[in-house]
């Protein structure tokens, strides 16, 4: 398993994958629903200009798998990102996301130099805050009725990673 930077090729099955409400509900909601090939493509070629690199595909033998990313903080907080990432559902209980976070961290210390690593969970996704866990963040605490996804309101759970030349 490895991050890459995306291809255009990827589209089809990106699309494939996130096309399931299994996943889009654990996503924002700047995510379309349904997800073509069309959404994949336009998400493709935005990645595809970035400077610094900081979206990659979660790649398995040439296959995309997923996708993990960090989204670079600014003014006060431009030592800081927020890490974001999906999975294909058929790619679940691997290890593959536990993997690739600790690659997409080791990236954003090392590369980008970045202080510190952080994440929001949607209060029903143990799944997530489970691999987090795994992966070294510390939980923080939780924003309660923070979020609102499909119509509910429901807390959400911080978890971060300090890079250790900063402890």
């Amino acid at each position: 398993m490895q991050l890459r930077k995306f291809q255009e090729t990827d589209a089809e099955q990106m699309a494939e994958l996130l096309n399931n409400r299994n996943i889009l509900d654990n996503l924002r909601d700047m995510i379309p629903y349904p997800y073509d090939a069309k959404d994949a493509l336009e998400f493709i070629e935005s990645c595809q200009q970035e400077a610094p690199q900081i979206t990659f595909v979660i790649d398995i033998d040439g296959l995309p798998i997923g996708v993990i990313g960090l989204v670079l903080q600014e003014d006060i907080y431009k030592k800081s990102a927020e890490i974001g990432y999906w999975l294909g559902e058929p790619y679940w209980n691997h290890g593959y996301m536990t993997k690739a976070i600790g690659l997409m961290v080791d990236y954003g210390f090392n590369k980008l130099d970045l202080t510190r690593i952080f994440a929001g969970v949607f209060e029903y996704n143990k799944a997530s805050r489970k691999v987090l866990e795994k992966a070294g963040f510390k939980f923080e605490g939780v924003f309660e009725k923070a979020v609102i996804k499909n119509g509910k309101l429901v807390d959400e759970y911080r978890y971060a990673v300090i890079n250790p030349r900063y402890k």
